[in-house]
């Protein structure tokens, strides 16, 4: 086991726990990521879009802030440079798969009233039944679809 990936994912889950407490103590507001990107994009009440938008814009440059510092990738793809000299490299599946698999999320977080972040890190927080049935549900769907484009399909490693 590498200590430093353990600890990377010690800081970052201590990190998203105390930005998910400072907004419900602070705001009263869930970190939901559906539904802060939703509600910025569809629907913005007045005075309520400038605290969504710093949060998006939070957690498109904490990224780049890490690479910019020296920090790497941390974890994403190994850090591993690929033989055309990207780090990630293309989508496995290719960018058509990773579009439709993209809106099937977003179509998922409508159905699901929100996200794993809202529901697996906030609402399991507050113990909401609602939000352990959705965290229940996306684990065992994703656990399907693991093992459909595995073994029954035969994509992947």
């Amino acid at each position: 086991m590498d200590l430093s990936a353990t600890l990377h994912g010690l800081v970052g889950g201590v990190l998203i726990g105390l930005s998910a407490t400072w907004l419900m103590a602070t705001l009263g507001r869930i970190a939901g990521i559906s539904g802060i990107i939703g509600t910025l994009i569809t629907a913005r009440p007045k005075g309520d879009s400038a605290w969504r938008l710093t949060f998006v814009l939070g957690l498109i440059s904490g990224p780049i802030v890490l690479m910019l510092s020296g920090g790497g990738l941390g974890n994403v793809a190994g850090g591993a440079v690929d033989v055309t000299g990207q780090v990630i490299g293309e989508p496995a599946g290719g960018v058509m798969l990773m579009l439709v698999a993209g809106l099937l999320v977003g179509v998922g977080t409508g159905l699901g009233s929100g996200c794993t972040s809202g529901h697996g890190v906030c609402g399991l927080a507050r113990l909401s039944p609602r939000s352990l049935v959705a965290t229940l549900t996306f684990l065992a769907a994703a656990m399907i679809t693991v093992y459909v484009v595995r073994h029954i399909i035969g994509g992947g490693a």
